[in-house]
């Protein structure tokens, strides 16, 4: 992948990334992290490991709703849309999720949900439309990459999960 196809923000997820199959990997590593997640202790669920950070529920949930977005910018790019689109603030929508009055049974239904939707969506994509590259957050970005965050971007927080929770 070109390194013009993201912003460098993005290259920690990119480079967890890069070397995997997209979209076939959406499967296999949507089986990993329901794996994963049903394999913690249900007491950590709920940790946060020091104040102000988000627990662990609070990061399935916001792989949930970063995947969704995602979704919507890769469809918006892939159809050649070129209105910008805008970022957002992921403290915000963590605070307002209110994970912690979820089960992990239904976080994990909502994930497998999102994620299925996520491959039907970028099998339907050509190789002209997943080099498409569109502007979101003020940065150029393309919806191969786009894919590729996203199951970077749920490696690494898994790694944190393992690094600073468990």
């Amino acid at each position: 992948m070109n390194k013009n196809e993201y912003a460098p923000y993005f290259e920690t997820y990119i480079s967890l990334s890069n070397d995997l199959n997209m979209p076939n990997d959406f499967i296999s590593n949507m089986k990993s992290c329901v794996d994963f997640f049903q394999s913690l202790p249900t007491e950590k669920l709920d940790y946060r490991y020091q104040t102000g950070k988000w627990s662990i529920k609070d990061i399935l949930l916001h792989l949930i709703d970063c995947e969704r977005i995602f979704q919507y910018r890769a469809l918006r790019i892939s159809r050649n849309d070129k209105t910008a689109l805008p970022g957002f603030e992921e403290n915000d929508y963590a605070i307002e999720a209110k994970a912690t009055n979820r089960s992990l049974d239904s976080l994990l239904d909502e994930y497998k949900s999102v994620r299925n939707a996520t491959v039907t969506l970028f099998n339907s994509f050509t190789d002209e439309e997943l080099k498409r590259v569109g502007n979101a957050s003020g940065k150029d970005i393309s919806v191969r990459a786009i894919g590729f965050i996203i199951l970077g971007h749920e490696l690494h927080h898994i790694n944190i999960i393992k690094e600073r929770y468990l």
